[in-house]
C-alpha cells in the first residue's frame, strides 16, 4: 500500500476471529447473490495471529456453521477436552469444587491455538477472495464533510520519537470505504473513539475488563493429558478481594496453556497479575504440572467482562463494531470466541442487504443489532447480565448475587446493576486496604525455572517496535501525572503493566518521572483502561510492531 487513496466497498480494521469470520460469510453471501464487491482486511500484526491470543476452550458448532464445506477435521483445534475439574485453591492448600458451576461445562469443547484458528480462516477468507494485508496499523478513522465514517487512515511512518519527519517519511494511506467494520478486538483504539464520537455506549454501563498472562510449556510426558482442563478459583486473587482465576489446559505434543485472569477493579494499586501469576504456579497443585518442563511462550491481554449492560450501540452511519470491540464476552464461562465468530456472521448478514441497497445509513445497518438481539448473542449475554457487576464488592456478595440470579432468569433480586469503570475502582495509596500486595510480595524472587521476572518473560513474546517512532503510549497531562497518579497512587502502572513498560525513576535530589519503555508493549491496553484519571493513552504504533505470537 502507498499513499495514494485506496478504495474498497468494505474495509475491515482486525485479523481476529470476528473480522475473519465476517469476511468468510460476506463473501459466500455475495457469490450466492451473483455479486462481485472487494473486502479489504487489515490487521496492525506482522502476519496474522501474531496478535492474537486467548486461554482458549472453544466450541466447535460456530465454525461448522461458518464452514458447513470444512470437516471439523481440518479445523486446527488442538485437544478435545476430556476431562473439566475445578479446584478452590489456598495459600498452600486446595479443595476440589464437586460440581461444575452452571455455564462452565466445557463438554464438546476443544482446547486450541486462537492464533492458529485465525490463520486458518484467514486462508479460507482469502480463497474466497477476501483481500487481506497484515503488517498495516489504521491510526485514524476517517470522516465526510457531514461527519460520518468513510473508512480510516493508517499510519504515517518515517517520524523520530518527537515527531520531526526523517528522509523516510511516508505518510499514511487513506482506506475509503462504503462500510467499515471494526474488529479491533479488546479495547480497539478506533473503536473506541469512534463509540465516543457517536454516544455509542449511551445509557450503557461502563465496560470492565480483566487482564490475562498465559504461558505455553512443552513438559515431560504425562505430566498432563491432551484435552485436560482444570479452573482454580481463590488463591492469590481473593487475597486482595479481587476477582479471577486460573487455568490449566492440556494440549498436544506434551505442552500445556496456563494462566491467570485478574478483573481489572480491584482497589490496591499496586496489585500486579503477572507477579500473581508467578506466586499462582508456585502453588503445588498448579506447579506440579509443570514440573521439569520449560516455558516456551509468554503473553497477556485484555478481556472485556461488562456483559449485556456494557454492549454499546452496535452500529452508526457507515460502520459496524463486531467481537471483543463490542464487549462481547459470555460470563462467567469467560468465553468470547464463539460470539466473536457469530457476531461477523450476524454483521455480514446485514452488510449484505446494505450493499444490495446501496444505503449504509443507520437505518439500513440498524439489522445488525435487531439480528442481534433474536440470535443466541444476546440470550447468552442476557441471562448473565448481572453477573460481573454482582462481584464488585467481593467474592461472598458476587455468589450471593449469582444465586439470585440463577433463580430469577438473571435478573436477581436488585434489578440492573451498575458498575464504576475499572480506572475509578483503583484507591489511593493511603486509602486501600494493608498490607498492599507490594508489601506481601515484597523481596519476590524469580527462579527462571518455574517463575520469571517481567523482562525475562517478554522475551519469550518476541516482541519488537521500531525505535524511530512516536512513542504509543502517551501520558496525556505529565503535570497532573506526577503529581497525582505517581505521588498519590503511587504509580499503579509499573505495577499493573505486565511487560515492565512503565518504570518509575527517581534521581538523586528526589524528583520522580515516568519513563516508558514502549518497545516492552504487549499491546493488551491494561494502562488504557486502569490508569486513575484516563492518565494514559494507547495508540497504535507502526505496523508489524508488537508481539509475534506463534501458538498462544
Amino acid at each position: 500500500m502507498d499513499n495514494m487513496t485506496v478504495k474498497t466497498d468494505v474495509l475491515i480494521i482486525g485479523g481476529g476471529p470476528s473480522g475473519l469470520s465476517f469476511a468468510i460469510r460476506l463473501a459466500d453471501l455475495l457469490k450466492e447473490k451473483g455479486m462481485e464487491r472487494r473486502i479489504l482486511l487489515i490487521d496492525k500484526g506482522s502476519s496474522i495471529g501474531s496478535h492474537i491470543i486467548s486461554g482458549a476452550l472453544v466450541r466447535p458448532g460456530i465454525f461448522s456453521e461458518l464452514l458447513p464445506d470444512t470437516p471439523l477435521e481440518e479445523i486446527p483445534f488442538d485437544s478435545k477436552v476430556s476431562s473439566n475439574k475445578m479446584y478452590m485453591l489456598s495459600e498452600k492448600g486446595k479443595l476440589r469444587i464437586p460440581i461444575t458451576p452452571p455455564y462452565m461445562g466445557n463438554k464438546g469443547h476443544y482446547t486450541a491455538s486462537l492464533g492458529e484458528l485465525c490463520r486458518f480462516l484467514a486462508s479460507k477468507a482469502e480463497e474466497k477472495g477476501v483481500e487481506i494485508y497484515p503488517g498495516f496499523a489504521m491510526s485514524d478513522i476517517l470522516y465526510d464533510e457531514k461527519g460520518k465514517v468513510i473508512g480510516a487512515k493508517t499510519i504515517d511512518t518515517g517520524v523520530d520519537q518527537q515527531g520531526n519527519r526523517m528522509e523516510n517519511f511516508q505518510e499514511g494511506t487513506p482506506v475509503e470505504a462504503k462500510l467499515t467494520i471494526f474488529a479491533e478486538g479488546s479495547r480497539g483504539s478506533l473503536a473506541k473513539k469512534l463509540i465516543r464520537k457517536f454516544n455509542l455506549d449511551q445509557g450503557r454501563n461502563p465496560q470492565i475488563y480483566s487482564l490475562g498472562c498465559k504461558e505455553v510449556w512443552s513438559v515431560p510426558e504425562g505430566n498432563i493429558a491432551p484435552g485436560e482442563v482444570y479452573n482454580t478459583m481463590g488463591f492469590p486473587a481473593s487475597d486482595f478481594g479481587a476477582f479471577g482465576g486460573g487455568f490449566i489446559y492440556g494440549l498436544k505434543e506434551n505442552k500445556v496453556a496456563l494462566g491467570l485472569v485478574i478483573g481489572l477493579d480491584y482497589a490496591d494499586p499496586t496489585f500486579d497479575t503477572h507477579n500473581a501469576f508467578q506466586i499462582w504456579k508456585k502453588h503445588p497443585f498448579v506447579s506440579q504440572f509443570l514440573k521439569g518442563g520449560k516455558i516456551l511462550e509468554y503473553g497477556a491481554k485484555t478481556l472485556p467482562e461488562g456483559g449485556y449492560y456494557a454492549v454499546p450501540k452496535l452500529f452508526t452511519d457507515n460502520a459496524l463494531i463486531v467481537g471483543d470491540s463490542a464487549g462481547l464476552l459470555a460470563m462467567p464461562a469467560l468465553k468470547g470466541i464463539h460470539l466473536a465468530v457469530h457476531s461477523g456472521m450476524i454483521a455480514a448478514q446485514a452488510a449484505l442487504e446494505a450493499l444490495e441497497k446501496n444505503d449504509f445509513s443507520e437505518k439500513t445497518l440498524q439489522t445488525y443489532e435487531q439480528l442481534m438481539k433474536e440470535s443466541t448473542v444476546y440470550s447468552e449475554l442476557h441471562r448473565n447480565r448481572n453477573f460481573r457487576q454482582g462481584f464488585v464488592k467481593g467474592m461472598i456478595p458476587g455468589m450471593f448475587h449469582f444465586g439470585t440470579q440463577l433463580i430469577s432468569g438473571g435478573a436477581g433480586f436488585c434489578g440492573r446493576l451498575k458498575n464504576h469503570s475499572d480506572s475509578e475502582a483503583t484507591k489511593r495509596l493511603a486509602e486501600a486496604k494493608k498490607p498492599l500486595f507490594k508489601e506481601k510480595y515484597k523481596g519476590l524472587e524469580f527462579d527462571k525455572e518455574l517463575t520469571f521476572d517481567k523482562v525475562t518473560d517478554v522475551y519469550y513474546t518476541g516482541v519488537a517496535h521500531d525505535d524511530h517512532q512516536v512513542p504509543h503510549l502517551r501520558v496525556n497531562d505529565p503535570e497532573t501525572f506526577n503529581a497525582v497518579n505517581i505521588k498519590e497512587y503511587g504509580a499503579p502502572c509499573q505495577y499493573y503493566c505486565s511487560a515492565e513498560v512503565y518504570e518509575v525513576h527517581t534521581d538523586r535530589e528526589g524528583k520522580q518521572e515516568l519513563r516508558i519503555h514502549f518497545e516492552n508493549c504487549l499491546h493488551c491496553k491494561t494502562c488504557d483502561i486502569k490508569e486513575p484519571a484516563g492518565g494514559i493513552t494507547w495508540n497504535v504504533p507502526y505496523g508489524g510492531n508488537g508481539p509475534d505470537y506463534k501458538y498462544m
